[in-house]
């Protein structure tokens, strides 16, 4: 389904901060090595089912890294955006902060996300040099 090496990421495709989210990360993916797909796609499912996952706890962000391990919540954030390089390594010191009290914060925007950032009515079409990047 992904090539050998590749991390996914599934994320609220009708959630507007997680589709700016996905594009941020995107553009700053020099090594090419994220694939997505939306919580909401067949591809998103069938990896949730894989994993028993339960999307009514968590339905905005999992970063998986096939075989190996998958990531929720604040811990997918924090783990993408260590694999960003740079400054992003720096957002290693929130991994000093409990991963309740964390989860609380993340929870709070997930919670919040619709309201303060909007939905789409429709899952983001990537624009075609972006497709490859998406499963399914």
């Amino acid at each position: 389904m992904v090539e050998n090496g590749k991390k996914i990421i599934l994320f609220d495709g009708v959630c507007n901060l997680c589709n700016n989210s996905v594009l941020f990360v995107i553009k700053r993916d020099k090594k090419d090595l994220f694939r997505y797909a939306s919580l909401q796609s067949e591809v998103g499912q069938q990896l949730v089912r894989e994993r028993g996952i339960d999307t009514s706890q968590v339905d905005s962000i999992i970063l998986i890294e096939p075989g190996v391990a998958y990531f929720t919540k604040s811990d997918a954030a924090l783990e993408i955006a260590q694999h960003l390089g740079g400054l992003w390594k720096l957002s290693a010191v929130f991994t000093w902060i409990p991963k309740s009290v964390r989860d609380v914060v993340y929870d709070f925007v997930a919670r919040n996300r619709y309201k303060w950032y909007g939905k789409k009515d429709a899952c983001m079409v990537p624009t075609p040099e972006l497709r490859a990047k998406f499963l399914g």
